[in-house]
């Protein structure tokens, strides 16, 4: 398996160079170089952002087709609780699992049942005397890796709690493998997501070596088909009520995991910046009074997936008459803590998160060192405009670019069209030189 796995990726066809992914991207991974765009893959955290704002649909995101579940004799699927979001005049949440199956699906497991196990687990740590402050959500992929990435000093501020995704995979499999008795091999688990990051989880997993999941599936992939499988669904006899709690339904938008977890001292932030700039404020400990903080790459939670189908604004609100609308029961109610105990090998992690090291400038602390010189001083030097015309996103990155060998000064168009000044004058004066 690749070192570095991602399901963002870049159409080369369809790029022009334009630069506004090279401006949006929060960890400064895009570099334009010939007239297209390449992602440098140790600080890509698969977050989407590029695919959201690329207008010529460049970059593109690998997740599974819906014919990927046909390679196993029997398929679950595990949708996201943003799905629920999706379709207008949803009678019920039983509609989309009866549409699901008639898709193909031998079984449907609900990831909202896995984030009401999940909100346990982290009600659990949170009493533990020696939980870090703040405790920080493991559930979004992309926050998570942006912490390895960018504030590698607060991975140990993250709970060591599988996503709720995870956790539902193993427990569908389990189900599944005990009632129908057959073989957990023969059992393929896909996701539904409304985002690429999951992909990414998959292959590439984040504190355990092996997903339970065996795959992906876009929400843009199945709307159009499930949409018609669920007009056709049968309404269910009598008042049939999800198995997941509201609060685990509620996951879908930011702020889910905090009300489930029922930290007053919570913080709940959305959108990459933001949450980049939370970050910043608790690593330098000016949140000294925060408990927990749920942070969520898209604006909105996952309902603002740039994978989704329907407007973020509208699933939101259909997110939250849902949950009006659905029994007012805890998730410790339907999951007590001391079941949490057998479950440990699905629920916690079973190795550590680590760092990621990101375009290093030398390869010992001495040659590193002269560098960060040589990146101060072009630093001065580039005028700080921070126009991406250079191909980088900004001067500072463009210095450590000219530094490591991948541009130079004159891909500065500031410097650039100096240079040209300077060389003009002086073949102005050496006419005049010569004329004399």
């Amino acid at each position: 398996m690749d070192r570095y796995y991602h399901s963002v990726t870049l159409d080369k066809d369809k790029c022009v160079g334009c630069t506004n992914c090279l401006k949006r991207c929060p960890t400064e991974a895009i570099r334009v170089r010939g007239g297209r765009a390449r992602i440098i893959d140790e600080r890509c955290i698969d977050c989407g952002e590029c695919i959201r704002v690329c207008e010529h649909h460049a970059k593109i995101a690998n997740t599974n087709p819906l014919s990927a579940i046909n390679g196993f004799p029997y398929k679950i699927a595990l949708p996201a609780p943003s799905l629920y979001g999706q379709f207008k005049n949803l009678r019920s949440i039983n509609d989309v699992i009866e549409g699901l199956k008639m898709m193909g699906f031998d079984a449907v497991y609900e990831v909202a049942r896995g984030a009401d196990i999940v909100s346990v687990a982290v009600m659990e740590r949170m009493k533990e005397p020696d939980c870090p402050r703040p405790l920080i959500s493991s559930s979004c992929p992309a926050v998570v890796r942006l912490i390895q990435t960018r504030f590698p000093e607060l991975i140990d501020n993250i709970v060591d709690v599988r996503s709720p995704m995870e956790v539902a995979a193993s427990q569908a499999r389990s189900e599944f493998a005990r009632e129908k008795g057959v073989d957990p091999k023969d059992i393929g688990c896909f996701f539904i997501t409304p985002c690429a990051a999951k992909m990414t989880a998959i292959r590439k997993p984040l504190g355990h070596e092996k997903s339970a999941v065996d795959g992906a599936i876009s929400f843009l992939e199945v709307y159009g088909l499930l949409s018609g499988q669920i007009k056709k669904a049968k309404k269910p006899e009598g008042a049939a009520q999800p198995r997941a709690t509201s609060f685990g339904i509620g996951w879908a938008r930011t702020g889910g995991e905090a009300g489930a977890v029922q930290q007053e001292e919570s913080l709940a932030v959305d959108g990459i910046d933001n949450v980049i700039r939370v970050l910043e404020e608790i690593e330098d400990n000016r949140l000294p009074g925060l408990r927990f903080f749920e942070g969520m790459a898209c604006f909105g939670g996952c309902i603002g997936g740039p994978l989704s189908f329907e407007n973020p604004f509208i699933a939101r609100n259909r997110i939250r008459k849902l949950v009006l609308s659905l029994p007012k029961v805890r998730p410790e109610d339907v999951v007590p803590p001391e079941e949490l105990r057998g479950l440990a090998e699905e629920i916690y992690f079973d190795k550590p998160l680590e760092p990621v090291k990101v375009m290093q400038l030398g390869k010992d602390v001495r040659e590193a060192l002269q560098n960060m010189e040589r990146v101060e001083e072009l630093s001065k030097k580039l005028p700080g405009l921070d126009c991406g015309s250079c191909g980088s996103p900004s001067c500072q990155a463009l210095a450590e670019d000219i530094v490591l060998g991948y541009a130079t000064e004159m891909d500065c168009l500031v410097l650039l069209k100096e240079r040209l000044r300077q060389m003009a004058r002086q073949m102005v004066e050496m006419a005049e030189t010569t004329r004399k």
